[in-house]
């Protein structure tokens, strides 16, 4: 497939995704160019439904990049390394005024590599820096060598590429741009029955088989030790398609009330109405903080799994609000501290103790701002960002112009 020619009355962007979350992030990227241009801009590269939907003219479907591990890989890399050739060749034809990268770096950095090597004149940006903070951080050196400008969706990390020569802009988490922290706790009570008296506890054990099997059993186990001084809880758990059958399947004989939730919607209005979470480590952290929720972090792994990352991690909470505060305001309980009478007594606390509430409360408001809420959308602001590039190397480009077909 060749895509359309490059537009004549506003700039030309390649985007490319890789997973779902790079096509959600890609989709509000693009419509907040438009806004910005006036809808004088032009979408081309490799994108999801969400992206296609948005205006993008996809090269080839991105399913064909959504690969996990080593062994789903290679059956598949022929055509992956066929499809960085084309996705290369594509690009140098078009000559877009930037080529965006959207995470996935196991793709995206590999055609960005060939293009800078073919085409050195074209802007590169990739959003979502990668976290070398916490693990690999020769990465920035590396990305320094092939990037002209870095999108990071957290406060703290521009530094780690500044210093090796990669201009890098806080653009701020696209988690802000959900519903966290908009849900309506009322119409959550009223749709679902509750009454005044039930206290709502939210347990999220994770979207992912592994997690929910490992964190399932020590969640419910947990319910069983607070229902005998808290006989009022109703457990919300919110859920993804892929897992649902399990967890359902899991939580349909817990000691107290059950509501299995899917939607966001439902899952934010479950936030507003519930008094505490118990959360697996991962994005829904930054959502419980949005949404001003009180949380206890709960995470196992394998212990093999645990004794290789230790040897690679660099950082001391794996919580990303505790990250951001450098401190331990949202208790992480891991590997064997990750037990029912550990988390009953952490999610307890949070029920009956109002000071440790404030606490929390007071704290992930403080992250809130920083991660961009409240302020600029960090779609609007990744793509000013990405068009003042384009406006920064316009100069050089008209040197080049001639050259351009």
């Amino acid at each position: 497939m060749t895509l359309i020619d490059t537009a004549d009355d506003g700039p030309t962007l390649f985007l490319i995704a890789g997973e779902p979350s790079g096509d959600a992030l890609g989709a509000r990227l693009m419509a907040a160019a438009r806004n910005l241009t006036g809808d004088k801009v032009r979408f081309v590269g490799i994108g999801g439904e969400k992206m296609i939907a948005e205006g993008l003219v996809s090269l080839f479907p991105m399913g064909e990049l959504t690969l996990f591990g080593v062994f789903e890989l290679l059956p598949h890399l022929p055509n992956l390394i066929r499809r960085i050739d084309q996705t290369v060749s594509e690009i140098t034809r078009l000559r877009p005024d930037a080529v965006v990268g959207i995470d996935s770096p196991g793709f995206t950095v590999r055609v960005a590599r060939k293009v800078r090597a073919a085409s050195p004149d074209i802007p590169l940006i990739h959003y979502v820096a990668p976290t070398v903070w916490a693990w690999k951080p020769k990465r920035a050196a590396k990305y320094a060598a092939i990037y002209d400008h870095l999108l990071a969706v957290l406060p703290f990390e521009p530094p780690y590429f500044l210093r090796e020569g990669l201009p890098c802009t806080f653009v701020g988490h696209s988690v802000v741009e959900g519903g966290a922290g908009k849900g309506d706790g009322t119409r959550f009570r009223e749709r679902h029955g509750l009454a005044p008296t039930d206290r709502v506890v939210a347990m999220l054990p994770g979207s992912r088989k592994g997690e929910v099997s490992r964190l399932l059993p020590d969640f419910r186990a947990t319910l069983e030790v607070l229902r005998p001084t808290h006989p009022d809880l109703v457990a919300v758990v919110p859920t993804v398609a892929t897992v649902r059958d399990r967890v359902a399947a899991a939580v349909a004989d817990w000691p107290v009330r059950t509501l299995l939730l899917e939607g966001d919607a439902d899952k934010y209005d479950a936030f507003d109405a519930a008094e505490a979470a118990l959360a697996a480590s991962g994005t829904v952290a930054l959502e419980l903080a949005l949404a001003g929720l009180p949380t206890v972090i709960a995470y196992r792994l394998n212990p093999v799994t645990v004794a290789l990352y230790r040897r690679l991690i660099r950082v001391k909470y794996v919580n990303l609000v505790n990250l951001m505060l450098d401190r331990m305001l949202v208790p992480e309980l891991l590997q064997q501290d990750c037990r029912p009478d550990r988390l009953a007594a952490e999610l307890g606390r949070l029920l009956d103790e109002p000071e440790a509430r404030q606490m929390q409360i007071d704290g992930v408001a403080e992250v809130a701002r920083w991660l961009g809420q409240g302020g600029t959308p960090p779609s609007e602001r990744a793509a000013r960002t990405i068009l003042d590039v384009i406006a920064d190397h316009r100069p050089n480009d008209r040197q080049a112009g001639e050259q351009r077909p």
